[in-house]
């Protein structure tokens, strides 16, 4: 037997914190409450009617959109990306069980399974909770007796004398199912929600969910691995049984494991405290020292201030005694009033001495002390900044560096570091960064605390440079910073899409990896035979191949990798009214004007006449970038070919009407010119020969995930 009051941390939903209501499963196999789910979704409706502003976030009490969430709103809100008629619309919802964008399908919530056993342990739940609460009869008339059975068909609870009313022997009510009184009334069949008239009767095993015969005849399991429901029932409970069983008889080692854990929280509450004494000791004594120079400084400041104020005094007194009938300048007076020439001349020798002296100082006048304390000015900026680095000492804790290499910017950033060979790995890693910004006088960094070697920073500021550094702790010890990095994140938004399988695709050429997010040029024996044939010319064309999503306004960005071995791609973006034109008249590599940008020097300058066209492509191939041949370009060949980065971006701004070819490693521009964008675009790429092109995948952070084994 389980107590159920054991168990009631997973009965929490993770949005409102509250005991789950009608929990809907998630595809991410989380469960969180239908008022829940619904009320995310609006707040993200919301958001997007709004163009992502704070306040609609405001609108329920329950739900708290977080501020990343809504900054990837608004960006959204602002892409004008648009998916051609090949790409079901789907809707996305942030899961708060994992913090992951969860793909809900085109029918959103509607597609939901509803969680009718969490649900019913809920109830048990909160009955063995509120035991001395009793469930009235839902038909009686006020005051309402205390329900004896609820109606599993009906819905409803009653006493005996209502039941005995509404379910009459003889009648079909009769033969309705009835349980003890309870509040949770859940389905005798469970009904797909894609086809609500169709029970589910099968188990997908990719998807893992259960699904009807029409979802495996036509619908999105068409060809995936299903199995019966009885097979799964029998599967996933002998599986779940086991897996209990083992729990149970580790019994004693689940509890030995508890003791054990028990003694290292009192040990960590021990030693905690002796270190929040040596600590505490530690900073006495800085600051018995910061109290000495204090008392040191301010004894100075006075013994000065004391020293200015009586010279300033005397001085003053001095001039005081300038003024008739008053001090020297009375007594001078009182000394001319003597007639006795020799009395007079005794004493006058020494008085006009000082009348001289007061006339000068009175033609020159300056204080006897100033009255500013300049000198007196702590500079602390050295030993401030030693003490914002104060920290326990690293005894042996190697500095970690950051991996340029591993490290990249894209849709979020990834950073990396290690740590060096022989010294301890720390227990925790703090990083921070900051968006490097030359108007800013005082520098804030941004801190997030880290287990492992690397992490996923989210929303950062597009066409900006961040510097990165990082430190780690060992317990109470703590390793100086790394060398700073600075990283930049791409021009604009990232685009996100797939390789179009339908529209133009050649299969006999073009190979594509199931997730399209790779193609490779198949170069083969046909195209010999059919090179064969031609005795004049050349019969090798190049193999196109399109984006599964357009765009229509704004500025975006996306990234990819060409093969090193790559002999001819081109790269870049077309209209829309332009995509049957370029997969029907496919043109002879051999002749360059056909490509107005193919990169190669075909002394026809006229080509370039309309500086706007409705699509542009570059030539990669041999290790090289190509820039076209334009009247800006350089005259030299050797000048217009450049080292091909490892990964390449484009930078598609729709407003201005320009594409920009990029070092997707540094976000350096290496090309950019015009382009008319009237029309929806879409990213473009051709191959000739041994050729392979590589999307650049999003940045995600790695889960955990449990993987059925059906």
């Amino acid at each position: 037997k389980v107590t159920i009051k054991g168990i009631e941390r997973e009965l929490i939903c993770p949005a409102c914190k509250e005991l789950f209501t009608h929990p809907l499963i998630l595809p991410c196999q989380h469960n969180v409450c239908h008022k829940c789910v619904k009320e995310i979704l609006f707040a993200f409706e919301d958001s997007l009617a709004d163009g992502g502003s704070e306040s609609s976030n405001q609108s329920s009490p329950r739900i708290k959109v977080s501020s990343s969430s809504m900054d990837r709103i608004d960006r959204i809100s602002r892409s004008g990306r648009r998916h051609n008629s090949l790409t079901p619309r789907s809707t996305l919802f942030p899961c708060p069980g994992c913090q992951r964008d969860i793909d809900l399908g085109e029918r959103g919530i509607n597609g939901l399974f509803r969680n009718f056993t969490l649900e019913t342990i809920v109830e048990r739940y909160r009955q063995a909770a509120r035991a001395a609460i009793a469930i009235m009869c839902d038909f009686c008339k006020p005051p309402p007796q205390e329900s004896t059975k609820s109606c599993m068909d009906c819905s409803a609870s009653y006493c005996n004398e209502c039941f005995k009313i509404h379910h009459p022997w003889g009648t079909v009510k009769a033969q309705h199912e009835y349980v003890g009184p309870t509040t949770n009334f859940r389905p005798k069949i469970l009904m797909c929600p894609e086809h609500e008239m169709e029970r589910v009767n099968m188990y997908c095993e990719i998807c893992r969910r259960p699904v009807c015969h029409l979802c495996k005849l036509g619908g999105r399991h068409a060809n995936h691995r299903v199995t019966t429901m009885s097979t799964a029932y029998k599967t996933l409970k002998e599986k779940l049984s086991k897996d209990i069983e083992y729990l149970i008889s580790k019994d004693s080692q689940v509890k030995a494991h508890i003791t054990q854990l028990d003694l290292l929280l009192k040990e960590i509450e021990c030693n905690s405290e002796r270190a929040k004494e040596e600590a505490s000791q530690s900073f006495e004594k800085l600051s018995h020292v910061l109290e000495e120079k204090k008392s040191a400084a301010l004894r100075a400041i006075e013994a000065s201030k004391n020293l200015r104020l009586e010279k300033l005094q005397t001085q003053a007194e001095e001039y005081q005694g300038l003024l008739e009938n008053n001090g020297l300048v009375g007594y001078a007076q009182e000394v001319l009033k003597e007639t006795d020439p020799s009395c007079f001349v005794q004493t006058a020798k020494q008085l006009h001495v000082r009348i001289q002296k007061a006339t000068e100082s009175l033609k020159s006048f300056r204080p006897a002390a100033e009255t500013t304390f300049e000198d007196f000015v702590v500079d602390i900026a050295k030993q401030e900044e030693i003490l914002g680095d104060l920290s326990f000492l690293s005894n042996g804790l190697g500095i970690p560096e950051i991996n340029e290499e591993q490290s990249r910017m894209y849709d979020k950033a990834l950073i990396s570091w290690e740590c060096p060979g022989k010294t301890d790995s720390a227990d925790i890693y703090v990083l921070e960064y900051h968006k490097l910004n030359r108007e800013e006088e005082s520098v804030t960094w941004q801190e997030i605390e880290v287990c492992s070697k690397s992490t996923v920073i989210p929303d950062l500021d597009d066409d900006s440079s961040y510097a990165f550094r990082v430190r780690g702790y060992k317990g109470s010890i703590c390793s100086p910073w790394s060398r700073e990095v600075v990283l930049r994140t791409p021009p604009a938004p990232v685009f996100r899409f797939l390789f179009d399988d339908k529209c133009g695709y050649n299969s006999e050429h073009l190979l594509l990896n199931p997730r399209r997010t790779s193609v490779e040029s198949m170069a083969g024996f046909p195209l010999l035979l059919g090179s064969e044939r031609m005795q004049v010319g050349c019969y090798t064309t190049l193999d196109y191949i399109i984006g599964d999503t357009g765009i229509a306004k704004g500025k975006h960005f996306w990234a990819f990798h060409v093969e090193a071995y790559s002999y001819l791609v081109k790269v870049g973006v077309i209209s829309g009214n332009k995509i049957q034109k370029l997969f029907h008249n496919t043109h002879d590599v051999t002749s360059p004007r056909y490509e107005q940008d193919s990169g190669h020097d075909s002394g026809s300058e006229d080509a370039f006449s309309d500086s706007s066209q409705p699509f542009t492509l570059v030539t990669l191939g041999m290790k090289k970038f190509f820039i076209p041949t334009t009247p800006a370009a350089p005259k030299d060949p050797a000048s217009r070919i450049l080292p091909l980065p490892s990964c390449l971006g484009i930078c598609l701004d729709c407003d201005k009407g320009k594409v920009g070819f990029y070092d997707a490693g540094c976000m350096k521009c290496l090309y950019e010119c015009e382009v008319d964008c009237s029309g929806i675009m879409y990213p473009a790429f051709a191959l000739l020969g041994g050729a392979a092109i590589h999307l650049e995948e999003a940045v995600t952070a790695k889960y955990g995930e449990y993987h059925d084994d059906i």
